[in-house]
């Protein structure tokens, strides 16, 4: 059959089952179905809706009901733990909401911000993702003593207050670097190189935070900083060669100035202690020859008592102590050869000496005899004489 023959849906000459529904039939048998759903069908016997029905509207109604219950149903949000929302209306801020289940009326009338005050947020000044990636512009600061160094560190951070950290500050991250950047070229500013490179970085890292904090806080970013972290501080490229001289020129300093405090530290306690000593033994010695010539004067003053009292007694006492004294020290014999006796006189005691000698010289000590001296005897001496004529001396004295 042709696309324009007029037969072309003719029901009455052909079979239901041999071609396409009628959409005449399929439109009426939908309006009968939609009439049966809401309970108005048309008792005329259409099987259309009729165009003032009470139908079309309860359909529509029953549309701007849906409707309103999904706009009623936007209004629904969920805080999780770590958040906050912020309530909006008509773009005023209206409350801050707790984490869970809550409602505010929909959109236009009421908006709203989800803000995570316990996420850690990082910003980082002088370099991006990587300390190999550098931003020169933030990096390079000016030291107290006009020096460059390279400085690059990172600053994490949380939100302590959602309300200001949306509404006070137009773009409060980026206002989260501009006030690192300026307060870590104050601190730097204000010491010396190698304090920045060495000792301090530490506390310059605290005192970093704590001027941050105290900027944040007067522009009321409503953001808490919880750490700075110094990646790396390095003099420039262009001179690092030269900053390696002058390092180990300095390390070679302090080394000698070590080794030369370790020799001062040798030598002095031993100069010292041997000052000591030589003192301590000029003491002793004084002591002794103190205590010597009190004891001599002592021993003096005994031998005047005695002498008053017994004076021939006590000069004859003396007489035999000085010569037992001098014979004692002297290595010569004296024999006696009027006596008659020829027996040489054999000094045991120097006999005894030798043999305690070292065997290598007593042998040769032993062989060579010992040589008697053969002095004139002195005359005989009388003693009753001599202090006959001691006695007429002083007296003869004035």
């Amino acid at each position: 059959m042709a696309w324009n023959d007029p037969q072309w849906g003719n029901n009455g000459n052909r079979n239901k089952n041999s071609g396409p529904p009628d959409l005449d039939e399929l439109w009426r048998r939908l309006n009968q179905r939609l009439n049966g759903m809401f309970g108005n069908r048309n008792t005329e016997g259409g099987g259309g809706f009729s165009s003032g029905g009470a139908g079309g509207g309860n359909l529509l109604g029953l549309l701007l009901g849906a409707l309103f219950l999904v706009w009623v149903a936007s209004g629904f949000y969920i805080v999780d733990t770590g958040q906050r929302g912020v309530v909006l209306r008509f773009g005023k801020y209206i409350e801050t909401t707790e984490p869970g289940p809550r409602w505010h009326l929909p959109w236009p009338i009421e908006s709203r911000e989800i803000v995570n005050i316990d996420q850690v947020r990082t910003v980082e000044i002088g370099y991006r993702n990587n300390v190999k990636s550098k931003v020169l512009r933030e990096s390079l600061m000016l030291t107290d003593d006009e020096n460059i160094i390279d400085l690059q560190f990172a600053v994490q951070y949380i939100l302590k207050d959602p309300e200001e950290f949306l509404f006070v500050n137009r773009a409060p991250e980026d206002t989260v670097l501009q006030v690192a950047e300026t307060a870590m070229r104050e601190i730097v500013g204000k010491n010396k190189m190698d304090f920045v490179l060495y000792e301090g970085r530490a506390e310059i890292a605290t005192r970093a935070k704590v001027l941050m904090q105290q900027i944040l806080d007067r522009y009321k970013t409503g953001i808490s900083i919880s750490q700075v972290t110094l990646q790396n501080i390095q003099p420039p490229e262009q001179v690092q060669a030269a900053f390696d001289d002058a390092v180990k020129a300095g390390q070679d300093r302090e080394r000698l100035k070590n080794e030369a405090e370790a020799y001062s530290n040798d030598v002095v306690p031993r100069a010292s202690g041997l000052a000591s000593r030589l003192k301590e033994e000029a003491a002793g010695y004084k002591q002794a020859v103190i205590a010597n010539a009190e004891g001599e004067a002592s021993r003096f003053s005994q031998i005047v008592t005695e002498y008053q009292k017994a004076p021939q007694v006590t000069r004859q006492r003396m007489y035999l102590d000085t010569m037992q004294t001098v014979m004692n020290n002297t290595s010569k014999v004296v024999v006696d050869q009027k006596s008659g006796n020829s027996l040489l006189y054999l000094p045991l005691d120097k006999l005894q000496q030798i043999a305690n000698q070292p065997s290598s010289g007593a042998s040769d000590a032993l062989l060579q005899p010992p040589v008697a001296a053969t002095p004139t005897p002195p005359a005989p001496v009388d003693l009753r004489s001599r202090d006959a004529l001691r006695s007429r001396d002083r007296e003869d004295r004035p």
